[in-house]
């Protein structure tokens, strides 16, 4: 199986991309979410979440499959196509965060499971928890932050 290339976003014209593969990777593990606000947050991806970070782009034969976006030391969103899943993408988008971003932290919806999972196998542990996620919704989140690798 082919590893993923990371690049960096090429911008506005790819945000149509990007919006469909949040769909379907939200489709896919937030089963929690209502449907009126997961409409009013895709809406909002391209206009005020995507300018607001640094966005990585997974490919796999040339194609996107993944991204994620990064403010700072703090991983702002993970998204990888529902069809490529398990395949090693989000492993490498956060490997990718990690290493040459300098991410440390990361927020989690509580109901994602597979996601919270996710960080815990790759080294973030839980800091905190907020009852509401950043724009007011029932949604609580879980503040997780990355351990720091034991020293030798």
């Amino acid at each position: 199986m082919a590893e993923p290339t990371i690049r960096e976003s090429t911008g506005a014209d790819e945000f149509p991309v990007l919006v469909r593969i949040w769909r379907s990777a939200v489709d896919a593990t937030h089963d929690f979410l209502d449907p009126r606000d997961r409409a009013e947050i895709e809406e909002r991806l391209p206009v005020e979440h995507f300018p607001q970070v640094r966005i990585s782009v997974a490919e796999l034969g040339g194609a996107p499959v993944g991204f994620a976006g990064t403010s700072g030391t703090s991983l702002e969103m993970l998204f990888v196509d529902a069809a490529h899943r398990g395949r090693g993408v989000g492993r490498a988008l956060l490997a990718h965060a990690v290493a040459e971003l300098g991410v440390t932290s990361v927020d989690v919806n509580e109901q994602n499971e597979q996601a919270v999972g996710f960080y815990l196998r790759h080294g973030f542990v839980v800091t905190g928890r907020s009852e509401l996620d950043d724009a007011g919704r029932p949604y609580p989140l879980l503040r997780m932050s990355r351990r720091e690798p034991p020293r030798t």
